[in-house]
């Protein structure tokens, strides 16, 4: 800030200083962000009718130099925003404005794919099919994703290697893996470079943790959920000039849409609770596995009742089998069994088009949710 005159006029009238991508300021002799400091502290906070805003995309950046800064900085911060990339209502909301009409599986499958980043949606053009606009956008030579993995990784972080690595450990598990399990998959040892690089990527939006219900084990699972990132290391990464249309009738597809569709599914939970009818009632989220069943969402509600979801994408109608039935079972059994609190605890299903009624779904399911309750607008 030094040499800058900064003179506000208008009164009492509140004014705005705002600094866009603020780390690109910042180099590494220049003493940045201790002047930045120095100009908050002497001058910014003296004054009621001046409001700063700070921007930056470098997660790495404004966690480790703004919001952690021991000097200057330190305690300044009034309202850190940390701003998410779009849900399935803003997505949807958002492509309708371009023009771009298609029914609410086909804006799933966009989803699942690149996410809600509104930089990547707006290239999905009016007319495109999934498959066309997947591979403009992931497979022509010239699209906007072929090379951003590489490239957003070394724009967000410093050293930018562990990031990675963490990112491609997760990406090898469709469940979620512990720290144990990530350090033995990424080769990085235990320690502050493990803590902060997997802190730096949950702030970044890369991965999600996820704690177990009630404490009944001490292990979070860590999970990617990060959609372009997963997309990327199942399909890009290895068919460089490949097309979507091709891939996506591939068997590795349902596999990797029931991981992806999962995924999304823990992003809106809150819109899973709005289409249950209970979005009134205190609930809260978690996982839950023993050495026989895993859990991926539990809704654990204060009117003495537990969901156990079930998470299934299907081009269809989803049947309940036989075995499949058993294994509900199974999970339902073995999570009571652990229980601390007695309370009544429901199967439900969150599904595309919906559970076809046969015999195993009136024995298993209590009730479901389909696609049109994620795209809900949570309150």
């Amino acid at each position: 800030m030094s040499g800058i005159n900064l003179v506000c006029k208008g009164g009492d009238e509140k004014k705005v200083l705002f600094l866009d991508e603020f780390p690109w300021m910042y180099t590494h002799k220049s003493k940045f962000v201790q002047l930045f400091g120095h100009f908050w502290n002497s001058y910014c906070s003296k004054r009621n009718d001046l409001v700063v805003v700070i921007c930056g995309s470098a997660a790495s950046f404004m966690v480790n130099k703004v919001m952690k800064d021991p000097k200057g900085l330190h305690h300044r911060i009034t309202l850190p925003i940390r701003l998410l990339p779009f849900n399935l209502y803003e997505t949807e909301l958002f492509l309708k404005s371009k023009k771009v009409n298609l029914d609410r599986y086909s804006y799933l499958q966009l989803y699942m794919a690149v996410g809600g980043i509104p930089h990547y949606l707006e290239k999905i053009q009016s007319g495109d099919s999934v498959p066309v606009a997947i591979d403009r956008l992931c497979f022509d030579k010239s699209g906007l994703l072929v090379d951003e993995f590489n490239h957003i990784f070394a724009s967000l972080f410093d050293d930018s290697d562990n990031h990675i690595k963490i990112v491609e450990a997760l990406a090898t598990s469709q469940k979620g893996i512990t720290r144990d399990e990530l350090i033995l998959k990424s080769k990085i040892s235990s320690g502050g470079t493990l803590t902060k690089t997997i802190e730096e990527l949950s702030e970044s939006g890369f991965l999600s943790e996820y704690e177990p219900y009630s404490n009944t084990s001490k292990e979070t699972l860590y999970r990617l959920t990060d959609e372009y990132s997963m997309f990327y290391l199942k399909y890009m990464k290895k068919n460089k000039g490949g097309s979507w249309k091709t891939l996506y009738s591939s068997r590795s597809y349902a596999s990797w849409s029931g991981f992806a569709f999962e995924n999304l599914c823990l992003k809106h939970d809150r819109q899973i609770l709005i289409g249950l009818g209970i979005n009134g009632i205190d609930a809260n989220s978690s996982s839950w596995r023993n050495d026989n069943a895993q859990i991926d969402l539990l809704i654990d509600r204060s009117d003495r009742t537990i969901n156990i979801c079930e998470l299934k994408f299907s081009e269809s109608e989803f049947t309940i089998s036989k075995s499949y039935a058993d294994n509900i079972r199974n999970k339902k059994r073995e999570f009571i069994a652990e229980m601390k609190d007695r309370k009544n605890v429901f199967v439900t299903f969150v599904t595309t088009f919906g559970v076809k009624n046969n015999s195993h779904s009136d024995e298993v399911m209590d009730n479901q949710v389909t696609m049109d309750s994620l795209f809900k607008k949570s309150e």
